[in-house]
């Protein structure tokens, strides 16, 4: 499969198996759909030291490779990941299923009833970086919602995702669902991704998830209409009413938690009011959570900072670069800010509409926070790391999308359909 007309028509096999795919499945019922993730549930638990085994192979490769430590620590999956991947199914079967549900029901002048009967999009193609847990949160997803999905995952995660895929596959037969439902792609060449993202015969939608290069192919390529799902430089803004301890704690937690994350806080905004009293204490701990921190600080914040001997070897002088920087690493960009009106400004000038916290007991400033900044997650007084589908009680995700149509912030279920109008009639004709 390495001549760029092998690749192709593999692509159009995998679209009209895919298309065929969602026909059926936009017909299956409610039971048929939670039997085939449970089914999926059982195959992963049986096999579970053979995904194991090719994760570590991947591992492997990464770490031969020089992969990016963001990327490996996406890319692993350990006993507890595992494990959340299995809940995370558990957690899809429990949600209601959208498809078919009728709303906004209204009886006209004429005599007719009207509705909006929610329906899945048809065949997403999805094409992401690194995790392979994301093979099976979107193929859950996909299923539960009607919808056939093809998945290109990167080349980093190819044995993982294979070995998951086995495991969907086997799960779909066993409940009498098409296995061609979901589909991964079987090679790494960069050429599927050309096809999958130009078979609008085959594809509705198109999800990718990664690096600004990636988002930037697909939306100049794509001819199918694309959910972007952008890199995540997530703000948190001390106030100038902020509970001291919480502004330390959630601080830290937004940081140090997990740095491969889209949620990860990469700035944080701290009011001059209080930045006498929070500004070292709040970045003292982040490096005491993470000795290897490194604060890249405004000409302001600066000098503040290095007075502190906590810091001492932690501290560089931020460039323009750093304000539009996801690091998905420990380094964390500092800003002093003249009071709320300026912290708006600077997030939905630099932002890229992910996740943007306030740290505030002021009502006034933080409903003003939520109005005005401009991203798909707005936050008071909690962590930029709740912006998750699993925390949002949506089961999973197929990623968060920083779009404003058609989807915004986690997608789940309901993401991952539409909405048609039904019109019920007695006999009633137009005069």
């Amino acid at each position: 499969m390495d001549t760029a007309s092998n690749i192709k028509t593999y692509m159009q096999t995998v679209g009209k198996q895919a298309r065929n795919a969602s026909r059926i499945l936009a017909a299956a019922s409610t039971k048929d759909k939670n039997s085939a993730l449970m089914a999926i549930h059982d195959a992963l638990l049986a096999n579970k030291s053979d995904i194991l085994s090719a994760n570590a192979l991947d591992m492997k490769n990464g770490h031969n490779n020089d992969l990016e430590t963001a990327l490996l620590d996406r890319l692993e999956l350990t006993d507890a990941r595992f494990d959340d991947m299995l809940q995370g199914l558990k957690d899809v079967v429990a949600l209601p299923d959208p498809v078919g549900e009728i709303s906004d029901m209204t009886f006209r002048p004429s005599g007719i009833q009207l509705g909006k009967m929610r329906v899945p999009l048809g065949v997403v193609g999805m094409i992401y970086e690194s995790r392979p847990n994301v093979t099976l949160e979107a193929g859950s997803l996909a299923l539960k919602s009607g919808n056939a999905i093809i998945l290109r995952g990167g080349k980093e995660a190819f044995e993982s995702n294979q070995a998951i895929a086995k495991c969907i596959h086997e799960g779909l037969a066993n409940a009498g669902l098409p296995a061609n439902a979901v589909q991964v792609i079987a090679t790494t060449d960069r050429a599927a991704v050309g096809e999958l993202i130009t078979m609008s015969q085959y594809v509705d939608v198109i999800v990718p998830r990664g690096g600004k290069g990636l988002i930037a192919r697909i939306t100049d390529e794509a001819r199918v209409p694309v959910i972007k799902h952008l890199d995540g430089n997530c703000h948190t803004y001390i106030d100038a009413f902020a509970d001291p301890e919480l502004a330390v704690k959630i601080s830290v937690n937004a940081k140090t938690q997990r740095y491969g994350t889209c949620n990860t806080m990469e700035t944080l905004l701290v009011d001059k009011a209080v930045a006498d009293t929070l500004l070292t204490p709040i970045c003292e701990a982040i490096v005491q959570a993470d000795t290897q921190m490194q604060l890249r600080a405004c000409e302001q914040s600066l000098p503040l900072l290095q007075q502190s001997t906590n810091l001492q070897g932690h501290i560089d002088k931020a460039i323009d670069e750093d304000w539009d920087t996801e690091y998905l690493a420990p380094i964390l960009a500092v800003k002093l800010v003249d009071g709320i009106d300026d912290a708006i400004v600077h997030i939905n000038a630099h932002g890229s509409q992910h996740t943007d916290v306030i740290i505030s007991n002021n009502y006034t400033r933080t409903q003003q926070f939520i109005r005005e900044v401009d991203s798909s997650s707005v936050m008071i007084n909690a962590s930029s790391r709740f912006a998750d589908g699993f925390e949002y009680g949506l089961g999973a995700e197929i990623g968060i999308s920083t779009d404003k149509i058609h989807a915004r912030g986690p997608v789940g279920l309901e993401g991952l359909t539409s909405q048609k109008w039904v019109v019920f009639g007695h006999g009633e004709v137009r005069g």
